[in-house]
């Protein structure tokens, strides 16, 4: 067993021995493993796969979502549950509950990718070069099943469950949208999940703090001088500038970020003293704020574990197994230029991605992005500009979950699926515009899996091949309706308002 190992052994040991965990009441406990039960029953599983797989047939891409958008608003009406709409264009902001506060939201995404699907089945996708490729169909309909079992459980709802069904989180920045139309103001916490192929059937994943980097997008035009490729020297090759440009850009993180930022340290941090502690922890990003700790820079490192205790009348607080959360990531994957073999173009554009963890080190990438690709252009003789498209594709924040919420997640998917099921999950430098969400108000993202190992391996997210198990579904819409009651019976219900039910607050 190597030293990560031992130390991932210590911590999941450590945690279970030692480190109180928020415990639900009896019935709500009971109430949540019924969501489970009722959301597995036949007509409403069959329901599901009916609504999963016509949004399947139909996929819309973002901002364009006028059919997925009308299911939706058909299937609410039928259950009987209020909406707004349109908001942020085609999503619809559902409700169910007292319409009194606390308000809890719990949100899915509804829009396809630019793709053709290669899967030969009876419900294949009928929109050329459009696919549901990301599981956003099953995202929909595990909302629209949670919405079915929370309606009947109304009158045991204690606040109000807000459903977001958001549009264009594929690089549009929809959930951006939502917030600026001010359609979740009053919120006090939002859920959101993903499916995955990376874990089994009824398991869950997901850690408190960074989750998910923050990502932006660029497209560059380098412009040189077209000509006959047989005479290049009466041309200005962009062709030439763009190849050093490109390798210019990978060096932005194998030789300009520092290689520790993404390794792990073990340590042990006593502050003591209660008056004059020197550096709290702050539950809603799991980071520690540096006031003083000494020889221990660790001001922007991800706690594993923590736990405060009394030693001879000081308070101490420990920390172990600290690690640093900055891994930076630049891809060109877009690559356009000329069309003939004899012909030096005019110009070629590249386009591509970069993410990371911090805000500093996103803003560094992107001011060194521009830097490198005017430059070495310039080298060549070429000229170039760079645009980051932050109109179209909005920069996405980095996704952190919120400290209590984890503690809170832990305990309602334990409940439900089993303790040996909820799994922790490490860093991605995938992208999620969940955390606009997060900005505003606390926030918690997870995993569900969906991987039969008894059936063919499912492959991975953004596949023409891409599948869902359908048998995901129950699972979905359980762990949506658990997580918004469990919520919500743990905080004080306000007085009826004088405004009415689903009054706009909201």
């Amino acid at each position: 067993m190597n030293f990560l190992n031992w130390v991932h052994f210590f911590i999941v040991f450590h945690v279970f021995a030692g480190t109180p965990h928020f415990s639900l009441t009896d019935s709500s406990k009971q109430l949540t493993t019924n969501f489970l039960d009722a959301a597995k029953r036949p007509e409403v599983f069959d329901w599901m796969v009916r609504i999963r797989r016509k949004l399947h047939e139909n996929p819309e891409l973002g901002y364009e979502e006028f059919e997925t958008s009308r299911l939706i608003r058909e299937e609410l009406d039928k259950l009987g549950i209020p909406y707004k709409h349109p908001v942020a264009i085609t999503g619809v902001i559902g409700f169910i509950g007292t319409g009194r506060s606390p308000f809890v939201a719990i949100r899915a995404d509804m829009d396809a990718l630019s793709m053709q699907e290669m899967v030969e089945w009876e419900h294949k996708s009928k929109v050329p070069e459009k696919m549901h490729a990301c599981g956003h169909d099953a995202h929909v309909t595990m909302l629209l099943g949670a919405a079915k079992i929370l309606k009947e459980h109304e009158k045991e709802i204690q606040g109000t469950v807000v459903l977001v069904f958001q549009p264009a989180e594929e690089g549009g920045g929809g959930a951006k949208k939502i917030l600026d139309a001010g359609a979740i103001e009053n919120v006090t916490a939002i859920f959101g999940l993903h499916v995955t192929p990376a874990f089994r059937l009824g398991e869950v994943a997901s850690r408190p703090g960074p989750l998910l980097a923050g990502s932006g997008f660029f497209e560059a035009i380098i412009s040189g001088k077209g000509g006959h490729a047989a005479i290049p020297q009466h041309s200005i090759d962009p062709i030439l500038a763009t190849s050093n440009v490109i390798i210019s850009l990978q060096h932005l993180v194998s030789r300009e970020a520092d290689p520790l930022d993404s390794q792990v340290k073990f340590g042990h941090t006593r502050i003591s003293g209660e008056k004059d502690v020197m550096a709290e922890h702050n539950s809603s990003s799991h980071l520690f704020d540096k006031r003083d700790l000494g020889s221990k820079p660790w001001a922007s490192c991800t706690i594993y574990l923590y736990d405060k205790m009394l030693f001879q009348g000081h308070s101490i607080l420990r920390a172990f197994l600290i690690a640093s959360i900055s891994p930076q990531v630049v891809t060109v994957g877009k690559l356009e230029g000329g069309n003939a073999f004899n012909v030096i173009p005019d110009s070629v554009t590249i386009g591509g991605t970069f993410r990371a963890f911090s805000k500093q080190s996103f803003e560094q990438l992107r001011k060194r992005i521009e830097q490198v690709v005017t430059a070495q252009a310039a080298v060549q003789r070429c000229n170039a500009t760079v645009n980051f498209l932050e109109e179209e594709k909005p920069f996405f924040p980095a996704t952190i979950n919120n400290g209590d919420l984890h503690k809170h997640f832990q305990t309602v998917a334990g409940n439900l699926l089993g303790i040996n099921k909820v799994n922790d999950m490490q860093p991605s430098m995938g992208a999620e515009d969940f955390s606009f969400y997060q900005e505003v108000i606390p926030g918690y993202f997870f995993m569900l899996g969906m991987q039969n190992p008894t059936l063919e391996k499912l492959e991975q997210l953004h596949s023409p091949y891409f599948k869902i198990n359908e048998d995901v579904l129950p699972y979905g819409a359980a762990l949506h309706a658990s997580l918004a009651v469990s919520y919500l019976l743990k905080h004080p219900q306000d007085l009826p308002s004088a405004e009415g039910k689903y009054h706009d607050e909201l």
